[in-house]
């Protein structure tokens, strides 16, 4: 697959993202395996991009405002075919006192979509499956527009 791969921070101007033939990524447990139809770029994905956030993975893909179809790993709850959006929060551990009182947004190890496991500037992307959304089939991903704004999220890139 086609993927945008960022092996060193660099300001954008410098190109750092690289487009690179990459084996498509195999589902573990509870996760699905994406087919990618529109990635959003938010400031945070050039913040990672230009080295303003320390590494958290490197080589990594980028982009967290994802929207797929779920293609393997799926679920009774999420069935083949199901369009999901996929959070910022790619997971988290579970245990914290944060995870244990419905905080999840603030748990002591979470991971993050793009940034410390791969993101959406991909064909295919694997997400876990307790991390993503159903989103309305009906709307239209592939509508340019513009859109920018603070603390969205992967639902605001399904409409």
């Amino acid at each position: 697959m086609k993927a945008a791969i960022l092996a060193k921070p660099a300001p954008i101007v410098d190109r750092p993202l690289h487009i690179r033939d990459v084996p498509t990524p195999e589902p573990g447990s509870g996760q699905v395996l994406l087919k990618v139809r529109a990635c959003g770029v938010c400031r945070t994905d050039l913040h990672i991009t230009e080295g303003e956030l320390p590494r958290r993975r490197s080589p990594v893909v980028p982009g967290h405002q994802i929207v797929g179809e779920i293609v393997a790993g799926a679920t009774a709850e999420l069935p083949l075919g199901t369009r999901v959006g996929v959070s910022w929060i790619g997971g988290t551990e579970g245990t914290c006192w944060y995870c244990r009182n419905h905080k999840e947004n603030l748990c002591d190890s979470p991971t993050f979509t793009g940034y410390s496991v791969d993101g959406g500037y991909a064909e295919f992307a694997v997400a876990r499956s307790d991390f993503v959304f159903p989103c309305l089939r009906r709307l239209m991903i592939c509508a340019p527009r513009p859109y920018s704004a603070r603390g969205s999220s992967a639902s605001a890139a399904c409409v």
